[in-house]
């Protein structure tokens, strides 16, 4: 399916304010920009934090040269304010007067001494749909605790799923910011039902998102474990966390890259297949035999099993494994880089990765859009924006439209 031109957005018309220092509400703002909605990101004179975190392009540092807020903050607007200055918040609530979404990543104690009140905001303009999303939600003991990354994955729990069989080594943070982007995907989640309710009753609210308690509710099958028969589950290397072992999925192949290879040998058409698989290549050797087809004889063996898949895998290429392993309908993937993607013929298929030109740097690939609507039409990839280029043309029109509506 291919996006049609032409055609409307999802979110064409809204006008959303986004306030945010970190990750968290840096992406849920760039999710709805790919939504269509205009997103006037406000950045402090020097920049946002996230201007300052590497790496750069072409090793150049500065507030237009990250890469990690290239990322963040493609399709957005910056206008650059001052809230601790003399117009104090002015400038900001000038601009939530035509606004329909404020996201805002401060922290009750910095809300304070900027001198917002996120609920008195839904008050003065009761359409205004007001997302906080924070470390720890604006109530609580924890409310101002400062958190990261890390910190929100160890303290909700994920972390302690991830890392190596050998327990002797600490669990391991996973990459990607998975503690932000999991705050961001049920930030947005809420968003749109906050919309959806704003259809019926006209009113805009306040949106409380804790990056803890996402965290907390994202630790897979730790908490039903816990909850239901009070065990606890075990951290495995590269596999689902248990509370007991399972047996090892990466496979080293003959061009020293991995596949990762569910070994299922209790469901018979699984079974079945990896022997025709192994067989077809000269090299099922025993697993044949009459009595490998008893499920409990290969449960009892499965040492064996193990070793001779082992083999099978370190004498084949694991572009070949995995593509003869799909067509047999087993569960079997290659373990990428991300500079491998590039190359996936997969992504290039679909045309995932969308040039994007910048200035002084030439064209850029950016990943593409996250939603692909048949009714919809596809929002064009623009480049992050450069720090406050956008403040006097934003701040005057918004001056304007406020003064034609009152």
């Amino acid at each position: 399916m291919q996006p049609q031109s032409g055609l409307p957005h999802p979110l064409t018309g809204l006008n959303v304010i986004e306030l945010a220092e970190d990750p968290a509400g840096e992406y849920v703002g760039r999710l709805l920009a790919e939504m269509g909605a205009r997103v006037i990101k406000l950045e402090p004179p020097q920049g946002a934090p996230s201007r300052a975190v590497g790496p750069f392009a072409r090793g150049q540092t500065g507030p237009d040269a990250s890469l990690n807020f290239w990322f963040y903050n493609s399709n957005k607007a910056s206008v650059t304010v001052h809230l601790g200055g003399p117009d104090g918040t002015a400038p900001l609530v000038a601009l939530l007067g035509r606004a329909d979404i404020f996201v805002c990543t401060l922290q009750p104690a910095a809300l304070k001494a900027a001198g917002l009140d996120l609920e008195a905001l839904t008050q003065t303009f009761p359409k205004l749909i007001v997302l906080s999303v924070t470390a720890f939600g604006l109530t609580g003991p924890w409310a101002d605790y400062k958190s990261s990354d890390l910190v929100a994955l160890a303290a909700g729990g994920p972390l302690n799923s991830c890392g190596y069989d050998d327990h002797s080594i600490p669990p391991i943070r996973p990459g990607g910011n998975q503690g932000y982007h999991s705050a961001a995907s049920f930030a947005h989640i809420a968003v749109m039902l906050a919309l959806l309710e704003r259809q019926k009753t006209g009113l805009g609210q306040l949106l409380d998102v804790s990056m803890h308690e996402a965290c907390a509710v994202n630790v897979e099958l730790a908490n039903p474990y816990w909850f239901y028969p009070k065990v606890q589950v075990k951290r495995q290397t590269c596999r689902h966390a248990q509370p007991s072992p399972t047996q090892p999925a990466l496979f080293r192949c003959a061009d020293d890259r991995f596949v990762y290879f569910v070994l299922i040998v209790a469901e018979p058409k699984s079974w079945e297949a990896l022997v025709r698989w192994m067989d077809g290549h000269g090299m099922a050797a025993q697993l044949t035999e009459p009595d490998f087809s008893d499920v409990a004889y290969r449960q009892a063996n499965f040492d064996q099993i193990q070793e001779l898949v082992e083999c099978f895998f370190l004498v084949h290429g694991s572009d070949e494994m995995y593509k003869e392993g799909q067509a047999m309908g087993l569960p079997i993937g290659v373990l990428n880089a991300p500079e491998d993607l590039f190359a996936d013929e997969h992504l290039i298929a679909r045309k995932f990765f969308v040039d994007v030109e910048h200035e002084g740097v030439g064209t850029v690939p950016y990943p593409g859009a996250a939603y692909r609507f048949s009714t919809f039409g596809e929002v064009a990839r623009t480049a992050a924006p450069k720090l406050g280029a956008d403040t006097k043309a934003v701040l005057a029109e918004f001056a304007t439209k406020t003064t034609e509506h009152a």
